[in-house]
């Protein structure tokens, strides 16, 4: 990433020499949430919890989920299996959901570190954003998107990204407002 990130260092720093904090890291596909969530754990020794694990179920995948603003990640199972336990301080037990498959993997136990990540997006969505001590906006160029895109998927794939999954994820950020809502937003271009 050609970005300097040195202020979320400081921020992230400053923070966890307080306690603990759980961080978001938003953004359209392919603008380096996962990277940035892998920076931070090399540098911090992180707990991240990815939300391509909370992928929708066969049954949730409705024409009426998918209307809905923010629809396409299973927020409810993330909320009460994520969220809730970190928010109490405990353990967090969880199967990620394979989408390539469409089933689950096997369960994961996590003991929360100092440094908190929710990467991923729909993060933000208000129904889980009040969990966040921080939060960030990684806004990448439409242009160097679609590269990105297109370099790391079939076409085919890539073509579902464009044509499904990006216009979702736009109308979430529009109408949600969920850049507004971020406590930094980092230009990635």
């Amino acid at each position: 990433m050609k970005n300097d990130f040195s202020y979320l260092f400081e921020v992230i720093e400053k923070e966890i020499q307080k306690g603990k904090i759980i961080i978001a890291i938003e953004g359209g596909s392919a603008s380096g949430k996962t990277t940035l969530s892998n920076m931070l754990n090399e540098k911090y020794e992180a707990t991240v919890f990815h939300m391509d694990d909370f992928f929708l179920q066969p049954f949730q995948r409705t024409k009426e989920r998918y209307n809905e603003v923010g629809g396409n990640v299973d927020r409810e199972r993330f909320l009460k299996e994520v969220l809730l336990p970190l928010s109490k301080g405990e353990k967090v037990n969880y199967r990620p959901f394979n989408c390539s498959v469409m089933s689950f993997g096997d369960y994961i136990e996590v003991v929360p570190q100092k440094l908190v990540i929710i990467e991923g997006a729909y993060s933000m969505h208000p129904d889980l954003r009040g969990f966040y001590g921080y939060s960030v906006f990684l806004d990448i160029d439409e242009k160097l998107q679609r590269e990105r895109i297109l370099k790391r998927n079939t076409p085919v794939l890539a073509q579902r990204f464009f044509d499904e999954w990006i216009p979702l994820e736009k109308r979430y950020f529009n109408e949600m407002r969920i850049k507004e809502k971020c406590d930094l937003i980092i230009k990635i271009d």
